[in-house]
């Protein structure tokens, strides 16, 4: 599976990243499939809050050891708030696209999912990853979940274009 990006898609979402730092970014990849499965397009880059709170965390809880992996704060964890991405389905909906994916930012930490974000990930969604060190995005990474629920990488392609 390939995950495609304008290259001003790249820069919305590293630009957001930047933005945020320290705290991490989050928003959601908005697109179709590829007609024989094999490629993700993104259409629209939907930008969001981090509404992460220890609130959030007391109600949603994490799996296994996941808690003890990286401090409790917007620096480490994300959430998006699920009336904003139903805001997105619908407007996706409208415009016959999905939503296909998910992006974040890891503050000072490689582009590589961490076991909370496995925990939550949601299978077929592509989970794009921006690493930001000192302030400046320096890698973008994607991922998917596989049939054992952990990730594998998947390829990042830049297009000139929207493809049709």
């Amino acid at each position: 599976m390939v995950l495609h990006l304008t290259p001003i898609q790249r820069q919305e979402i590293q630009a957001h990243a930047e933005r945020t730092y320290p705290e991490e970014c989050c928003g959601l990849l908005l697109g179709t499939l590829g007609l024989q499965g094999d490629r993700k397009i993104v259409t629209e880059v939907w930008a969001t809050e981090n509404v992460w709170s220890p609130e959030i965390e007391a109600v949603i809880g994490l799996f296994g050891d996941a808690s003890d992996e990286m401090p409790l704060s917007k620096t480490h964890r994300y959430w998006i708030d699920p009336r904003d991405i139903l805001q997105a389905q619908k407007y996706a909906r409208d415009r016959n696209l999905d939503i296909i994916g998910i992006y974040h930012s890891h503050t000072d930490n490689p582009a590589i999912p961490s076991e909370c974000d496995r925990a939550y990930a949601w299978s077929q969604y592509a989970y794009l990853i921006v690493a930001v060190h000192n302030g400046r995005a320096t890698e973008m990474r994607n991922w998917c979940l596989n049939d054992y629920r952990q990730f594998e990488a998947e390829d990042v392609m830049a297009t000139a274009s929207v493809l049709a």
